[in-house]
């Protein structure tokens, strides 16, 4: 925690005292002994829970300025019974970062946000997991950037489809090695999380066989999150695209990005147009 900011610390304080207050005994799984003074746990009991000193989960309570680790606040969030939101509170009030989100294993998404991958029509928009994978487009993506509904799931891989597909270096041409190079740092970000994961593990190991470029650039360690800005694509049928990228998390499924490359030009709107009437 940083020494500066006291204010903060009362604020975490508060917070847990008033988290604690509202869980009964029986709620966090231990023994009903009785009417007591106070509602809600007390001290020594989410200390129990969470793995952690009465001595040091105090100090916490009385906004002392002491080292937490993201490991001991997990416990507590669980200790604690904390929904999503306010574990991300506790988080953030305690080392000013969100906790890392676990790997979502449900890749679906809601009918409304493909009515609005759908509605985006000239605009090339798709949704990619923590993984990379693509898992839901709009017909404009789909002929630009490859029929997704016939690829498998590797293959709708996007750093997969970046190092190993020929058609995606033709796509992208001059511009593949910046955006490739931006993909892995993306790519590197994301395995943060899942660190000697089979699924992961599995697919470094295709790509170090199968990429010279992946490779080389694997042990650089480039990280790197956000969308890449311009997108330049030559398309075989509709020739050069240029497009503003534009990346957000879905509100109501916070494990999937929406990506939407907007045409940055009259052209390029046209010949999406045409490419969206004539196949």
């Amino acid at each position: 925690m940083e020494q500066s900011n006291p204010t903060r610390l009362q604020e975490l304080a508060q917070f847990l005292r008033t988290r604690r207050a509202r869980l009964s005994p029986e709620q966090a799984g231990l023994p009903n002994e009785g009417r007591r003074r106070t509602p809600g746990l007390r001290r020594g009991e989410v200390a129990q829970l969470a793995g952690v000193s009465v001595d040091w989960y105090t100090w916490l309570e009385q906004a002392r300025d002491i080292q937490v680790s993201a490991q001991v606040l997990n416990s507590i969030a669980s200790a604690l019974r904390l929904d999503t939101d306010e574990r991300k509170h506790l988080f953030m009030l305690a080392l000013q970062q969100l906790p890392a989100e676990p790997i979502a294993a449900d890749t679906a998404v809601s009918m409304t946000l493909q009515t609005f991958l759908d509605l985006q029509g000239t605009s090339p928009a798709y949704v990619y997991d923590q993984r990379l994978n693509i898992v839901a487009w709009n017909r404009a993506a789909s002929l630009i950037y490859g029929d997704y509904e016939g690829m498998s799931m590797r293959e709708r891989n996007s750093v997969w489809r970046t190092f190993l597909s020929p058609y995606v270096r033709q796509l992208l041409q001059e511009n593949w090695e910046h955006h490739a190079r931006h993909r892995l740092a993306q790519f590197r970000a994301c395995y943060a999380q899942a660190v000697g994961d089979p699924w992961w593990t599995d697919l470094i190991g295709e790509l170090n066989r199968e990429s010279p470029e992946f490779r080389a650039w694997w042990p650089r360690h480039d990280v790197l999150n956000g969308p890449e800005g311009k997108k330049i694509n030559h398309h075989p049928a509709a020739g050069l695209l240029v497009f503003e990228q534009i990346s957000f998390r879905a509100t109501d499924a916070s494990h999937l990005t929406v990506t939407i490359n907007i045409p940055s030009d009259e052209e390029t709107t046209a010949k999406v147009r045409k490419l969206l009437q004539r196949m």
